[in-house]
């Protein structure tokens, strides 16, 4: 073989392992946004995986042409170093998560006072049926528990299903989602009333052996919100999109020059909210928190609370929740929810499905219902089910 053949081998497959790169970088900005969004990057941190995968290209083609001898040994290593830690490094940049646990943009866990909604307490805020349960259950009550944004709703199911003298308050119990799906995995629950599982909840109940059944019962809005001061009220489904996933960082892209940087609040993991927005975002990556501007920031509260923070002068924060819990079991007065795509989260367009952020919530058992567990929600998905799921303010299967 002559050296003239052998270089146009190498360079050959040279061309050949560059463009494989090419198409490569290529292929996961188009995957993850990056090519059609570009001209909504409008931070940094946003153009991170932009930069990885050029220079990731830049390196493998110098690697393939730059002549393979002694003296550019050293050369050579360095590019080698620079693929793998670009390559490395990428899904870190999809998700911005560059930053320690300090002053991140995520709130805690305060609640609303729930002891309103206590089943058989005198002036509880339950919704009732206006004629005698079709079912009435006088033992082997199921325990209850799941969502604080469903327990006025679960609590309204006991009411007026089991029997007053049988209940005990043990039997209607609000633990969280993240500690439901741990309850019912474990056998310790009868059946939960929570979102959707998220993908560590649905590992846990695989490793535990546990057959998680979701039948759904009723449809919720998973809602965005900003504080009243906002001027903006719509955003489209693309830009929540672009802020979740790091791209778009600065209210001015978005139309509120005065809005300075987004403080764009999390959940923590697990939540029946944070597991929302990780539906809403699909396959693009969610951004992991991000360091507030300053320390007074903070989540101290809930979400619901933080929403309206100020900071030089504005209130910059987005959040997002359920919309019963928002709006009625612990609603903030200064902030309002937004319509995306300019279809606004009424309850008529959340039945009818045109809001594009419906979601199904579940009735959720260990293996297939039986027994009262079975009588209960098939009792829920019934009439009478469904129209005190109306009555609590969430939307009916039917």
């Amino acid at each position: 073989m002559t050296k003239r053949t052998v270089k146009i081998i190498k360079a050959a497959a040279g061309s050949l392992i560059t463009a494989g790169a090419v198409a490569a970088a290529i292929y996961l900005l188009w995957r993850y946004e990056y090519l059609s969004q570009f001209a909504c990057i409008d931070n940094i941190v946003g153009l991170i995986p932009v930069a990885l995968a050029i220079v990731f290209v830049g390196a493998v083609a110098a690697l393939c042409f730059i002549p393979h001898k002694r003296a550019t040994a050293p050369l050579s290593i360095a590019l080698a170093a620079v693929i793998a830690l670009s390559a490395a490094l990428f899904p870190n940049a999809l998700r911005a998560n560059w930053w320690i646990d300090y002053g991140q943009s995520m709130t805690s866990d305060s609640q609303p006072d729930i002891s309103v909604y206590e089943p058989f307490k005198e002036n509880s805020k339950l919704a009732t049926l206006d004629e005698q349960s079709a079912l009435i259950l006088t033992e082997d009550l199921p325990q209850l528990d799941g969502a604080i944004a469903l327990y006025p709703l679960y609590a309204a199911f006991a009411q007026a299903a089991y029997a007053e003298e049988a209940y005990t308050p043990d039997k209607v119990i609000m633990t969280n989602t993240l500690k439901a799906y741990s309850g019912i995995i474990s056998g310790e629950r009868d059946v939960i009333f929570v979102a959707g599982a998220s993908e560590s909840q649905m590992a846990e109940a695989e490793k535990a052996g546990a057959e998680l059944v979701f039948t759904p019962i009723g449809r919720e809005a998973f809602v965005f919100l900003v504080a009243d001061s906002n001027p903006i009220d719509n955003l489209s489904y693309q830009q929540i999109k672009n802020i979740y996933s790091g791209k778009t960082a600065n209210w001015g892209t978005l139309g509120w020059e005065q809005g300075g940087k987004i403080i764009a609040y999390q959940r923590p993991e697990g939540s029946g909210s944070q597991t929302g927005i990780q539906g809403v975002m699909k396959d693009v990556p969610l951004i992991a928190p991000q360091p507030l501007p300053d320390r007074s920031l903070v989540g101290t509260n809930s979400l619901m609370q933080q929403i309206t923070v100020t900071w030089k002068g504005v209130q910059p924060a987005l959040g997002y929740s359920y919309k019963y819990y928002a709006t009625v079991m612990y609603s903030n007065p200064s902030a309002k929810l937004l319509s995306i795509d300019g279809v606004a989260p009424t309850q008529q367009n959340i039945s009818d499905g045109s809001y594009p952020f419906v979601v199904d919530f579940y009735a959720v058992t260990n293996g297939q219902p039986t027994g009262n567990v079975k009588k209960l929600i098939d009792w829920i998905l019934s009439p009478q089910g469904q129209e005190l799921i109306a009555k609590t303010g969430y939307a009916p299967l039917n």
